[in-house]
């Protein structure tokens, strides 16, 4: 059985395992405050371009989009996302039940674009009513969005000016920044990212760690008393140097970057499969999530040998699907689904 559900099946690479084994026996403070997470931080400050950048190191995805968003916004805040962001589609209601509002507007390919973000605020501003409703105080995006597409510098610019311009915050969820930043399609660098957000996070559970995210406040702007939202939210690990030191392996020699860029070149290859065939997607994505468009009888050929996502059906009977490509996809494994196919 071969596996293409998700970014996130395997372990870990191989060198974060190598560091957890050789530094096993090291003794280290909690929370955070190890060397290894310190040494972490400073290797992302210097990615960055931004040494006075915050970073702290969080579990896990979901808990880091509910307390970043808690810890930033106001108690009677809520958050703008496009309807099929993750904070309003698979987290289980973690926002709203920090007591935060999801507000949603239209989806262009998985995207947010910036003249619903403004027609949105202009029509909320414009109604007398408006101090009864849940106030807007953040933007949220992904990048890449959950259909696998990635904003464009300009893009980023557009949504990041309205936001200015009506004093939102704006929070892009990195949960597979790897994967876009490395796509060809990318027109933007890890620099571009920290200087158009206040806030954002370097997804690690799906770009080769065993788990954790590590989220950047770029102006070193954090939320007053930030560490302890986060433990209130039950993000806090103690034994902290198992984020740090996964983090210190990824930055370090651009490993980061360069497991990432695999996953976009298996990606590729899992393209031509389906292209070849003759096989339609679902949307053309850049990145390492792709949507084919099956039959029944293709399915039927795949059942039992390889495992994939079904994403919904369609008026003809076919089926959307997704198949992920993750840092530690093997050409053997898509040569082997090209041959079921």
């Amino acid at each position: 059985m071969i596996s293409f559900t998700s970014d996130y099946t395997e372990g870990a690479h191989p060198e974060i395992l190598k560091r957890l084994q050789d530094t096993n026996f090291c003794q280290e403070p909690g929370y955070g405050e190890d060397s290894f997470s310190e040494d972490a931080r400073s290797l992302i400050r210097e990615a960055l371009g931004r040494p006075e950048a915050s970073v702290f190191f969080l579990v896990g995805g979901t808990q880091t989009n509910s307390t970043v968003i808690d810890a930033v916004i106001p108690h009677y805040g809520a958050v703008i996302a496009a309807e099929t962001g993750h904070i309003a589609v698979h987290e289980s209601g973690a926002v709203e039940l920090s007591g935060h509002k999801v507000i949603i507007l239209p989806s262009h390919e998985g995207k947010m674009a910036a003249g619903d973000l403004q027609s949105y605020l202009e029509t909320f501003y414009a109604d007398a009513a408006w101090p009864h409703m849940a106030h807007p105080d953040m933007v949220y995006i992904s990048f890449p969005t959950e259909y696998g597409t990635i904003y464009s510098k300009a893009e980023l610019e557009a949504i990041r000016k309205v936001c200015k311009e009506y004093k939102l915050k704006l929070f892009i969820d990195g949960a597979r920044l790897g994967y876009g930043l490395e796509s060809p399609s990318a027109d933007v660098t890890l620099k571009d990212i920290a200087s158009l957000c206040d806030v954002f996070y370097i997804g690690g559970t799906k770009v080769g760690a065993l788990c954790g995210e590590a989220v950047v406040f770029p102006a070193g702007d954090a939320p007053e008393h930030f560490f302890t939202i986060v433990k209130q939210h039950g993000a806090l690990l103690a034994k902290g140097r198992l984020l740090g030191l996964q983090f210190q392996a990824l930055f370090t020699g651009g490993l980061y970057f360069e497991i990432s860029r695999h996953a976009i070149e298996m990606a590729a290859l899992l393209k031509k499969v389906f292209e070849r065939r003759g096989i339609p997607f679902y949307i053309d994505s850049p990145t390492n999530q792709q949507f084919p468009i099956l039959t029944k009888e293709q399915m039927d050929a795949l059942d039992g040998k390889v495992l994939y996502e079904i994403w919904g059906k369609l008026p003809d009977g076919r089926f959307i699907t997704r198949f992920c490509t993750s840092w530690c996809t093997a050409p053997r494994q898509i040569e082997e689904l090209d041959s079921l196919l």
